[in-house]
């Protein structure tokens, strides 16, 4: 973001999808076609002929969607109902937090969380949740990335919840925040098409500023679902891979003052994790330690956005500088004690600069504004307001 980093954290996922985000972690095995089958034939009710033939249908250690509501619906009528609650379940989280980009197949390493069905409530399924997102993220990144797996509602409506200028949103009028009713967050949103295509967004994404967020927008929802310290754990989390959860990268968003946070420690092992995950407190204290809470809601040390914007990409948008594209990302140098360097004037904007940054600006306003009114450019009556985005974008001399 051009104002600093943000992310979905722990508290989010348990705000809008009401799932534990305390428990153990779980790093699933993947299973071939004949250890899938046996698995299925053992925890699920069918005959390992049965499984042997799904499985090799799915190329893999895999089941269809259908196959596990069919067989859901077959182990219900005759009464094997352990068997059945472990092809819902497993079905529940295929579809949800643990999509794969097929939308149409679920992975059977997921299957041992099941085994026995008294113990389901022990594991940490905000923190799987987020791993799978934050792995998926992590592809959809990488500019060969034709498509999106995880749970693209918890994305669209953590995106609904802290950008209300951002996108269609639609309001399904339930009131999540009363207390007693047990009422996910993401019920108060219900999907709305739009025609906004993906580069029509990275202008408005880099002309987003604080006051276009809502920094803690689940307080009204305190009283539905209170606060857990555990969302403010530092360090890594583990499910289908090791992912690191740094939120004071993000602390604005938990109400404190952002300063510029240490570097990422390196993964330890996998006990270490997980001793770290149940000492979280440890790790709590060490990342409030250095702030205080905010006095208004993006309130950061005066140090962090010189350091952000040495050390990140604060801005989607490729700047055009001549013909060899954008300028080199600056490597940022920590500050010196030299009273004179700390007090030496920003470099001044020269007038292309300005007007680059004007014209993008309302580049930016022009688009949010045709997004709002849902108009295409051959639509009567609107020809003005189109010649105005062009002449921003500089399509027109």
């Amino acid at each position: 973001m051009p104002f600093g980093e943000m992310t979905i954290t722990l508290d989010d996922v348990a705000c809008l999808l009401h799932i534990p985000i305390r428990g153990d972690f779980y790093t699933p095995s993947s299973f071939t076609e004949e250890e899938a089958a046996a698995l299925a034939a053992e925890l699920l009710g069918v005959s390992l002929q049965c499984a042997a033939r799904e499985t090799r249908k799915q190329r893999g250690g895999y089941f269809s969607q259908q196959w596990l509501f069919d067989n859901y619906i077959r182990q219900c009528e005759v009464e094997n109902y352990d068997c059945a609650a472990r092809s819902y379940l497993l079905l529940l989280i295929g579809c949800t937090i643990c999509t794969d980009k097929s939308f149409t197949r679920v992975d059977a390493k997921y299957l041992p969380m099941f085994r026995v069905l008294s113990t389901c409530s022990r594991f940490a399924w905000g923190a799987i949740a987020l791993v799978e997102l934050y792995d998926t993220l992590n592809d959809a990144s990488i500019f060969t990335t034709k498509g999106l797996a995880g749970y693209a509602t918890l994305l669209q409506c953590w995106i609904h919840e802290y950008f209300p200028t951002l996108g269609r949103r639609a309001e399904s009028g339930i009131d999540c925040d009363i207390p007693g009713a047990s009422l996910p967050r993401a019920r108060r949103w219900r999907y709305r098409q739009g025609n906004v295509k993906l580069p029509a967004y990275r202008p408005v994404l880099d002309a987003l500023t604080p006051d276009d967020v809502i920094w803690r927008p689940f307080e009204d929802h305190r009283a539905a679902f209170p606060f857990d310290l555990v969302s403010m754990y530092s360090g890594y989390l583990r499910g289908c891979t090791v992912v690191r959860y740094l939120p004071e990268r993000c602390i604005r968003q938990f109400g404190y003052v952002q300063y510029i946070p240490p570097p990422p420690p390196p993964a330890p092992a996998i006990d270490v994790i997980d001793s770290d995950w149940i000492g979280y407190d440890i790790a709590v204290d060490r990342i409030v330690q250095p702030t205080r809470p905010a006095t208004y809601a993006a309130e950061a040390a005066a140090d962090y956005l010189p350091w952000y914007y040495m050390v990140s990409h604060p801005i989607v948008c490729r700047p055009v500088d001549g013909p060899h594209g954008a300028q080199p990302v600056p490597q940022y140098m920590a500050p010196q004690d030299d009273p004179m360097e700390a007090d030496a004037p920003a470099p001044a904007e020269d007038d292309l600069q300005r007007e680059r940054r004007w014209r993008g600006m309302i580049g930016s306003a022009l688009e949010r504004f045709v997004s709002h009114l849902n108009i295409d450019r051959d639509e009567e009556g609107f020809e003005d307001l189109f010649l105005a985005l062009d002449v921003a974008r500089g399509e027109h001399p």
